[in-house]
């Protein structure tokens, strides 16, 4: 088991290594100059190029990389070419809003396709499974920009029950800011859900068929309760893979949810980097997307030790 971790985590390590080095080499490629378009086309050329001094824009790539990544490693992820403050303190101030947006939507998405995903699988080809599959591919179809938008037209614009958009602040009061989150998290959840409910249905279809669900129900076990206790844990490895693919995304890609409803995230961050050039705010977005990406696979494949005590006995 030790010897197993230690693989996982120095392929996570050299992963995380190899991807800081692309995500750099990436964006220093990317055309336009940072200087002239922070001081714009009017600067002169003496100004430009003590601007890019004070950034460190004229060292060579190698040192700049070098640089870079010892203050990610340090904690120091530089300064804001935009905002002037400290990017680490931008990305938790986005997270903030961000985090909880994501896990609300996680949890609304596995309290809508669990259940409907082992009824379906329960009831195969009956109304019900047919009623499931529709609503999920209906979910799937929908773009959720596309969801959000109605439900401020519905909710917000029509019946005024909810907040069209923008974000009160933790210190505002949790009710309030849990209340701007519910529309948008609804938003990202169901486009999830319904992938989820396919693969929860696909897995206990799988589970069900095998000899120790038989051999439960053949020795007088009801079927809700052999559906529940035997056919449901042992489908849970692939529900649980999808799970974590699904936070990350919900995490790295609610940029248009986000600036549809005026969220302040670490999605809007990044996309207001992008439109102002912000090098240093965009790397280590950017990274942080794919450091979260590459661990949350590291948290998938130890759950499934727990989940799968084949595994734990191959790792002995």
């Amino acid at each position: 088991m030790i010897v197993l971790l230690l693989r996982r985590l120095s392929s996570l390590l050299l992963t995380l290594l190899a991807v800081s080095a692309l995500i750099f080499i990436v964006m220093d490629v990317l055309p336009g100059d940072p200087a002239a378009i922070m001081l714009g086309t009017s600067a002169s050329p003496d100004t430009l190029a003590a601007l890019r001094h004070e950034l460190g824009l004229d060292q060579p790539l190698i040192i700049r990389y070098a640089l870079w990544l010892g203050g990610v490693v340090t904690g120091d992820l530089g300064n804001s070419y935009t905002y002037g403050v400290p990017v680490a303190g931008l990305i938790a101030e986005r997270l903030a809003v961000t985090l909880p947006l994501a896990l609300f939507a996680i949890v609304l998405s596995v309290a809508i396709a669990i259940p409907l995903g082992v009824a379906s699988a329960a009831r195969r080809n009956s109304a019900v499974d047919y009623a499931a599959a529709f609503v999920s591919q209906l979910f799937i179809a929908v773009p959720g920009f596309w969801v959000g938008l109605l439900l401020v037209l519905v909710f917000s614009v029509s019946l005024g029950w909810m907040p069209s958009g923008g974000f009160p602040g933790w210190h505002g009061g949790f009710g309030s800011s849990l209340g701007a989150l519910l529309l948008p998290a609804i938003a990202l959840a169901l486009p999830q859900a319904g992938v989820l409910t396919r693969v929860t249905r696909s897995a206990v279809l799988e589970v069900l068929n095998d000899d120790f669900v038989r051999t439960a129900r053949a020795k007088g076990l009801p079927r809700r309760a052999a559906l529940w206790r035997h056919a449901v844990p042992n489908a849970l490895v692939p529900v649980v893979t999808i799970l974590g693919l699904q936070f990350t995304f919900l995490i790295a890609g609610a940029v248009l949810v986000e600036n549809v409803f005026n969220l302040p995230g670490l999605g809007r961050l990044a996309f207001q980097a992008l439109t102002q050039r912000d090098i240093i705010v965009m790397q280590d977005v950017v990274l942080f997307f794919a450091a979260l990406v590459i661990i949350m696979n590291f948290i998938v494949d130890l759950s499934y030790l727990y989940l799968d005590p084949r595994l734990r006995g191959r790792s002995r």
